[in-house]
């Protein structure tokens, strides 16, 4: 068949595809002028072709030097955004008191998808700490549109882009909670955030306030084959959204069983985590996925009064549509460092 090579015809006029490619440091993908709605607006794309099915995407795949850690392989293709590579993300929970580095790492490989030729290689630790929240916030947005309170558990690097993206999404919000084990956590978050958004930022007391004063909440802690259970079934409510994106951790499992939808980013990944013993109660009944409910192919909330559960634990597609639109800003902008292969 004919191939349309326009695409690849632009990026040649600015690298030498085959002999060289642009590296790009994190702070370099951060200065391009990227903007918080623009995140949404690229994350919403790759969730509107995932809701499609216009995209090849298989089941993260990993490795696990460690029992609480876990390197994973995120490849994904989306045609229409002629983004084609691959995330090689690690989470090790205990690096901050072990080594004082961060938790989350990574590196994101972009690819010429006619020739197979590398493109760019970039930072993915700031790619996945824009997207999550993007996604959360979109999903947010579709699901819960008049929600007046947000609450989020977790205030690290993910829990300061919740609070933050949520606001651009959900227009009607009047306070938001946020609750961290570590007070100073709290503290950072309040004093980074607050000064960027209209909405009152709230410390809760513990969770089960957290729970109790809000319509939508996420959390964004760790990722554990056994469940913490730290939110407990009795505290949740008929009418609420909640949007976790640390798998099954956090929650009683309970929460997801008696919700009356129990939306999922993928199918694939939430069955293959499964398998590898994350929901040791069993995987709860998946009613679809959270890019069919925003492309309009599944209906989301029905009634005000239902309890919808919606697990985002992250899929590459999000990933290598924000890395092309990096890497098309980069080209633009001459940004980057071309190194020869």
């Amino acid at each position: 068949m004919d191939l349309d090579l326009t695409d690849r015809e632009n990026v040649s006029k600015k690298i030498e595809i085959g002999k060289e490619i642009i590296y790009l440091t994190r702070e370099e993908c951060m200065n391009l002028g990227i903007s918080v709605d623009d995140i949404i607006d690229f994350t919403k794309e790759a969730l509107l072709a995932h809701g499609r099915k216009e995209y090849e995407m298989p089941a993260k795949i990993g490795i696990h030097p460690l029992e609480e850690a876990f390197f994973h392989a995120m490849p994904a293709y989306v045609p229409s955004k002629n983004a084609a590579g691959i995330k090689w993300v690690e989470c090790f929970p205990k690096n901050h008191e072990r080594f004082n580095l961060p938790q989350t790492s990574g590196l994101m490989i972009l690819n010429d998808e006619y020739s197979g030729w590398p493109l760019a290689i970039m930072d993915a630790v700031w790619i996945t700490a824009m997207r999550t929240p993007a996604v959360t916030s979109i999903a947010a947005k579709t699901l819960h549109p008049d929600a007046e309170t947000f609450g989020m558990f977790g205030c690290g690097v993910q829990g300061m882009g919740h609070v933050e993206f949520i606001t651009h999404t959900l227009k009607n919000l009047k306070k938001i909670y946020v609750h961290d084990v570590r007070k100073e956590a709290m503290d950072n978050l309040i004093a980074t955030v607050q000064p960027k958004i209209d909405v009152e930022i709230v410390k809760a007391k513990d969770p089960e306030e957290l729970v109790k004063s809000c319509e939508a909440v996420s959390s964004a802690t760790v990722i554990l084959k056994t469940p913490l259970k730290v939110v407990k079934k009795e505290w949740v409510s008929k009418g609420q959204t909640i949007l976790p994106c640390d798998l099954n951790t956090f929650w009683d499992p309970e929460i997801p069983k008696m919700a009356d939808k129990y939306i999922v980013d993928s199918i694939d990944e939430h069955e293959l985590f499964d398998s590898m013993g994350y929901f040791p109660d069993g995987l709860p009944e998946i009613y679809c996925e959270t890019g069919e409910v925003i492309a309009g192919l599944k209906k989301g909330r029905e009634s005000k009064d239902q309890l919808i559960v919606n697990s985002n634990i992250g899929i590459a597609v999000a990933d290598v549509v924000m890395a092309r639109e990096i890497f098309n800003r980069a080209l633009d902008k001459g940004v980057g460092t071309k190194l020869p292969l």
